[in-house]
């Protein structure tokens, strides 16, 4: 299943696609995309589905996150081996991990805001996952798989000054507002047999900056999954950003950043695509 979520900010109707790209309403299945129903209602909403129970919604309104406000926003750094290289870090032995406030996730066409003062905002195509159930210390990485609900395209937005040169974590430069924008699919992981084998772009004012695979992971998705389980209890409706491929400004030496009027392109192969304007 596709499911995604229509209409105006904080009035967003949940929502799965149609096999002929229609929108059907899920209101009378779920209040909303959460975590309770990503953990227990989405067999009702294929059954509801396949029926033919489910009422048509507008296509041509404003799409929202997929998910309504997430638990938790954990990210992974530097788990690209080509954008390690471009930026001059060292492989990790270990994943690197880092939260994004949960408040930053947006729609996927929504605009992005510069933050007062920024001259260095960046952009990041990501594959997210977004769990389905509870990880708490996995015996191991085959019993993460599982627990995926789905995936779908994060553009992971920062602010590299805040970030790397005023001290402390890297959160202060992931936080910012709007800088997650998400979607427009939650894709189910059915519909994704091998995340490890997906091609991910990113364009800026038309052109092509980042061009990558989900196969040049350092650390693949069940890895990621089992790892966090450590150190945290994942649950349903989390969201963890799983890191970004070469080409980002912060890699290219005289590449500009973000400024206002820039337009974003994100896509993810079989999960949609993206567009953000630059505010």
């Amino acid at each position: 299943m596709k499911l995604l979520r229509v209409g105006p900010v904080g009035a967003e109707r949940p929502a799965v696609l149609a096999e002929d790209g229609t929108p059907r309403d899920l209101s009378g299945i779920t209040a909303d995309i959460d975590g309770a129903f990503l953990g227990e209602g989405m067999d009702r909403a294929r059954r509801a589905l396949a029926a033919g129970d489910l009422p048509a919604l507008d296509a041509t309104g404003r799409i929202g996150a997929p998910i309504a406000r997430p638990g938790k926003v954990i990210c992974v750094g530097l788990n690209y081996r080509d954008h390690a290289e471009e930026t001059g870090a060292e492989l990790p032995a270990e994943p690197v991990i880092f939260m994004k406030a949960s408040n930053t996730v947006v729609g996927p066409h929504d605009d992005v805001l510069i933050p007062r003062g920024s001259v260095k905002t960046d952009y990041e195509v990501e594959l997210a996952i977004v769990l389905g159930g509870q990880a708490r210390y996995l015996d191991s990485p085959e019993q993460a798989r599982e627990l995926v609900a789905g995936y779908a395209i994060s553009n992971d937005v920062s602010e590299r000054e805040f970030q790397l040169e005023r001290g402390g974590t890297w959160d202060k430069g992931k936080s910012c507002e709007t800088f997650n924008p998400f979607g427009p699919h939650l894709v189910t992981a059915d519909e994704v047999p091998d995340p490890q084998n997906l091609a991910l772009r990113l364009w800026v004012n038309g052109e092509l900056r980042q061009d990558g695979s989900t196969k040049n992971m350092v650390f693949g998705v069940d890895h990621v999954i089992w790892y966090l389980s450590q150190f945290m209890v994942l649950e349903p409706g989390d969201v963890i950003n799983t890191g970004t491929p070469a080409g980002v400004a912060l890699g290219r030496p005289g590449e500009p950043f973000l400024r206002a009027g820039d337009v974003m392109e994100l896509e993810i192969e079989g999960l949609g695509r993206q567009k953000q304007v630059v505010r």
